[in-house]
């Protein structure tokens, strides 16, 4: 045994490392278990974004809640998407760079803290503050970046670092702008956002990993889709003990799982990796993912709903609390196929299925107080042609 290992364990990660690019053939490359507690964290700004979403949508407040939930959402997944691709290509895993994530971690939930103000009252100030503390971090490890790189790749860093550092100010007019012009600078700090990285990596792409980048937005989705579960659970286990309709709960819960396990079954047939050849392909696929995992999570937020309303609780019509479940479940469907999987259908019948399948969860919205059965239905009748087609047309994945 070494003195690094004396129980026969991994050495201790040093101090500091000069922090390069890591390399995209670099074999074996798959998510840390910082990277993990990373995403575990993220799991509460989820739920909290989710139960905010579901009290405006049982008192009929859609036309303010999924605005709301959508500015809310993209904070969260914004955060998120910075971390991942700087840690693809930099993870240095040394100690000054897991002391900086957990800053970054501490950022996330100051933001989970200041949900509930920024979708009730607008008031983003806990939320800006959260994302402060995530963007310090993040903008020391990118000129961390550039101190130990040279030429295009060290500007490339540098870029980085300023463009945070401003979107960083710009927010600030959701801090001090009327509540009207809010919405609006919204719109233009999200563009700005995502302006960042097309404009830092214009002359150097910076080394991300293909599969370690399909893995960890893999493991978002699982993170959402188990969000997704637990509230559809507490949502189904507090009606139980508030009422004995099991005749319209059970179907409920039945439902919701089946689309629970569809979404997670489409979403994880194909080998995405392969597609992420480059910037090019990559960042079309990774910036609609932000409406692919809104969509998941909203999924649990509306059958909760639905619950409620079947219960009594909600006060809405049986209609909408349908449309709650079957609007990100058919939304959920296109998106996968339109920004992940429609890369690797082959021929028009499987190109089809999704697309189709959105379009009968839709129509589901119909069906009543059966809509969530139904969708769950659809769902894993979708899987089940899915898979048919595969076997008539075989390759790698399918679904």
């Amino acid at each position: 045994m070494s003195e690094d290992a004396p129980h026969g364990g991994p050495p201790p990660p040093s101090v500091v490392r000069r922090m390069t690019g890591r390399g995209r053939e670099e074999p074996h490359r798959t998510a840390t278990p910082l990277e993990l507690f990373f995403d575990l964290c993220f799991v509460v700004a989820v739920a909290v974004a989710g139960r905010e979403l579901v009290h405006a949508l049982a008192e009929g407040h859609a036309a303010h809640g999924v605005p709301g939930y959508l500015m809310v959402f993209f904070a969260i997944w914004l955060a998120w998407l910075n971390f991942t691709w700087f840690a693809s290509a930099y993870d240095t895993d040394d100690v000054l760079y897991r002391v900086v994530t957990l800053i970054q971690i501490t950022g996330v939930l100051i933001l989970s803290a200041g949900i509930p103000r920024a979708f009730d009252h607008s008031d983003f100030s806990v939320v800006w503050f959260g994302y402060l503390v995530m963007r310090l971090a993040l903008v020391s490890q990118w000129l961390r970046a550039a101190h130990s790189t040279r030429g295009a790749e060290r500007r490339t860093a540098l870029t980085y670092a300023a463009g945070v550092s401003l979107c960083q100010v710009g927010w600030l007019g959701v801090l001090f702008l009327p509540d009207r012009a809010k919405p609006w600078v919204f719109l233009v700090m999200a563009c700005a956002e995502l302006a960042v990285p097309l404009f830092a990596e214009r002359n150097w792409q910076t080394a991300w990993h293909p599969h370690h980048i399909a893995e960890r937005y893999g493991l978002f989705t699982i993170i959402v889709l188990g969000e997704t579960v637990s509230a559809a659970t507490v949502a189904v286990q507090s009606a139980l003990e508030e009422s004995e309709e099991l005749g319209e709960l059970l179907p409920m819960a039945a439902g919701g799982l089946l689309l629970i396990f569809a979404a997670f079954w489409i979403y994880f047939a194909v080998p995405i990796h392969q597609h992420l050849a480059s910037n090019r392909q990559s960042f079309l696929w990774g910036y609609g993912h932000y409406f692919v995992f809104a969509s998941a999570a909203a999924i649990g937020a509306g059958i909760e709903v639905a619950v409620e309303q079947a219960v009594g609780k909600a006060h809405v019509s049986t209609f909408a609390a349908a449309g709650a479940v079957t609007v990100p479940g058919a939304l959920f469907m296109f998106l996968v196929w339109l920004f992940h999987s429609r890369h690797y259908k082959r021929g028009p019948a499987q190109q089809l299925v999704l697309p189709v399948s959105a379009l009968a969860i839709l129509a589901c919205t119909f069906a009543g107080g059966s809509a969530v059965l139904l969708t769950g239905l659809v769902a894993s009748a979708t899987v089940g042609t899915g898979v048919w087609l595969s076997t008539r047309n075989p390759r790698p994945a399918e679904a």
